[in-house]
């Protein structure tokens, strides 16, 4: 539920790595990882490599299954039932090369080649939600701009940016595809929506107000209402089981240099994704509180069941950039928890609606190639 972000996010590993390799490594220690990585392509795709699918330290998880083998799979949601996954994937033997939308049935035998594409096959799409009737799902697509992939913008100064894409818009799809509702038609950017496990709200990321901020609006759109307003990138925002909290990552400028690198940015359809925390309040907007001052990137949220504690990705334990881990915290803090431990990517965790499974994306048992991988398992609540 916190859409978040889509294979940009292997993009940004990427950088971390090849920054730290160049600057650390020769040439012929570079090329001889690239080979051993691709003797372990075929591996990958068929599940048979020797890595492993759940660590030790993994003491909150139970009965860990990969569901999808190849490409960048993320962002992988459950349905209200807790028996599909809706997520995108940039796969391409199954899209143009940027990201579409698919279903798996968690109950199937793990294998990708039952996914069922959702979405219109054309353009970029990202973060979609399955809404409360079951029947049909909700993703952000700039396919009524273009046929084709949308340009990936290159580095700025040698730092990584995320394109904040004005083409984006807000729709309903039914199961075949069809698209049956446009929720925005807005100029700029919308996306990253998800809905309350109560039904009847859903919140989104939108740059209607000149800056990227958080609205949200009835299950119908109507009631439509700007709830964040600081100068920053407010997203990926998740309602808290009983729909009365938010929790989101956001980045907050406060140097005039970072300010007006922000502004500067954001008039390009850009933004630098480096430094994001967590913030939480009432699902009106009010009581915001900040949760983590942990520096680094902080993103990915989502609450426990018990709506007293979150989990999020984060690399700020690191001083390269990667891994991206998951971990828990209270909502006033205190009792950081690290949850996943893989050495590159762990990511994207959401809660079954009855509390007893997750769903999260890792670069874990990928052959040691670059894919992003859907995984499940059993949530084990540890004794205090």
């Amino acid at each position: 539920m916190t859409c978040r972000y889509d294979s940009r996010v292997t993009m940004l590993i990427l950088n971390f790595q090849a920054a730290f390799l160049f600057s650390r490594t020769m040439k012929s220690v570079i090329v001889t990882a690239i080979a051993i990585a691709s003797a372990f392509v075929s591996s990958a795709q068929n599940g048979t490599t020797d890595e492993p699918v759940h660590y030790p330290s993994e003491k909150h998880f139970a009965n860990v299954r990969q569901l999808t083998f190849g490409g960048n799979n993320a962002e992988a949601y459950w349905d209200f039932k807790g028996e599909r996954l809706i997520f995108q994937s940039d796969n391409k033997n199954w899209t143009k090369g940027c990201d579409q939308i698919f279903v798996l049935d968690t109950k199937l035998e793990a294998d990708s080649a039952k996914r069922k594409l959702i979405s219109t096959g054309n353009g970029r799409t990202t973060c979609a939600f399955f809404m409360p009737d079951n029947n049909s799902v909700l993703y952000a697509s700039t396919h009524l701009a273009m046929d084709s992939c949308p340009p990936v913008p290159i580095k700025e100064s040698g730092k990584y940016v995320w394109p904040i894409y004005p083409e984006y818009d807000i729709f309903q799809a039914d199961m075949t595809g069809k698209i049956i509702k446009q929720y925005t038609n807005e100029k700029g950017y919308d996306a990253e929506a998800t809905v309350s496990p109560k039904g009847d709200k859903i919140i989104f990321t939108s740059t209607r107000s000149g800056d990227l901020d958080l609205w949200i609006m009835n299950i119908d759109g109507s009631g439509l209402k700007q709830i964040t307003s600081t100068l920053g990138y407010d997203g990926g925002a998740a309602f808290s089981a009983d729909g009365s909290q938010i929790v989101w990552r956001a980045s907050r400028p406060s140097t005039p240099d970072d300010i007006k690198k922000y502004r500067d940015l954001l008039q390009r359809d850009l933004v630098e994704p480096t430094n994001l925390e967590i913030f939480v309040a009432n699902v009106d907007g009010s009581n915001v509180r900040q949760v983590t001052n942990l520096g680094n990137a902080n993103w990915a949220p989502y609450f426990h069941p018990d709506g007293k504690r979150i989990l999020f990705c984060s690399n700020h334990k690191s001083k390269i950039g990667f891994p991206f881990n998951i971990f828990m915290v209270n909502v006033d803090g205190n009792g950081l928890e690290q949850i996943t431990f893989d050495t590159q990517f762990d990511s994207f965790l959401m809660f079954s609606p009855d509390g007893k499974k997750v769903s999260w994306c890792s670069n874990r048992h990928n052959g040691r190639t670059r894919d992003t991988n859907v995984f499940v398992a059993d949530w084990v609540e540890m004794e205090k």
